[in-house]
C-alpha cells in the first residue's frame, strides 16, 4: 500500500519531471551527470516533504534544483588537498582519535549497516553499485539488465528506507526486508507498472 507521502510525491512533484530535466539541461554543463542531478533533487524534495508537505510543490521542487547546482557549483570550486606518501617522513602529526569518538563512529557504522542489510535484495545490490561503487545509473541499469528508470526507482526506494531507518522514522522502515519485499504495490512501482 502506498503512503500517503508517495502519492503527494507522484501527483505534485513527478509531474513536473520533463520540466525539471529541461531546466537542468539548461543550468548544468555536462548531460551525463543530468539523471543523478534528477535524483539527487527528488531525494532532497521527499526527505524535506517528510518533514512538512511545502505549500507550493512547484515552486519548492525548482528552488530545491537551484539549490543544488548551486551547492555543486560550490563543492567544484573547492581544492582537493590529496595526501602525498607517508606521513611520518613528512613529520606531520596526526591526531589519535578519542575512544570515545571511534566509538561513536562504530555506532554509526553499525546502524547503517543494519539499515543497509535490511534492505530488499535488488534494492540493495543497485544502492551498492550506484553510491558505493560510484558507477553510473546506465552502468548499473546495464549490468542488472534493468531499465535506467528501475535503477532510480531502487535508489529512491533504497534511500527513502535506509532514512527511515537510520533516522527512526515511520513503523514502515521497521518491517524486516522480506515483509517489505511482499508488498505488491511496492514492488509493482519498482517494476514500473
Amino acid at each position: 500500500m502506498p503512503l500517503p507521502l508517495d502519492d503527494w510525491f507522484a501527483e505534485e512533484i513527478l509531474v513536473h519531471e520533463e520540466a525539471l530535466l529541461h531546466f537542468l539541461a539548461r543550468a548544468w554543463p555536462r548531460r551525463d551527470e543530468l539523471h543523478d542531478l534528477r535524483q539527487e533533487v527528488y531525494v532532497r524534495v521527499y526527505e524535506a516533504a517528510g518533514k512538512a508537505l511545502p505549500s507550493q510543490p512547484r515552486a519548492f521542487l525548482f528552488a530545491t534544483a537551484r539549490h543544488l547546482l548551486t551547492d555543486r557549483i560550490r563543492r567544484g570550486k573547492v581544492v582537493s588537498i590529496e595526501p602525498v606518501g607517508d606521513f611520518e617522513r613528512l613529520f606531520v602529526l596526526v591526531d589519535d582519535v578519542s575512544p570515545e569518538r571511534w566509538c561513536g563512529g562504530r555506532q554509526v557504522l553499525k546502524r547503517l549497516s543494519d539499515a543497509f542489510d535490511r534492505l530488499p535484495d535488488r534494492c540493495r545490490e543497485v544502492v551498492w553499485l550506484r553510491r558505493v561503487e560510484h558507477l553510473s545509473q546506465r552502468e548499473v541499469a546495464q549490468r542488472l539488465g534493468i531499465s535506467e528508470k528501475t535503477v532510480e526507482k531502487h535508489i529512491a526506494k533504497g534511500m527513502r528506507l535506509l532514512a527511515d531507518h537510520f533516522y527512526g522514522g515511520d513503523d514502515h522502515a521497521r518491517k524486516p526486508a522480506s515483509a517489505i519485499d511482499d508488498e505488491p504495490a511496492a514492488e509493482a512501482r519498482i517494476r514500473g507498472d
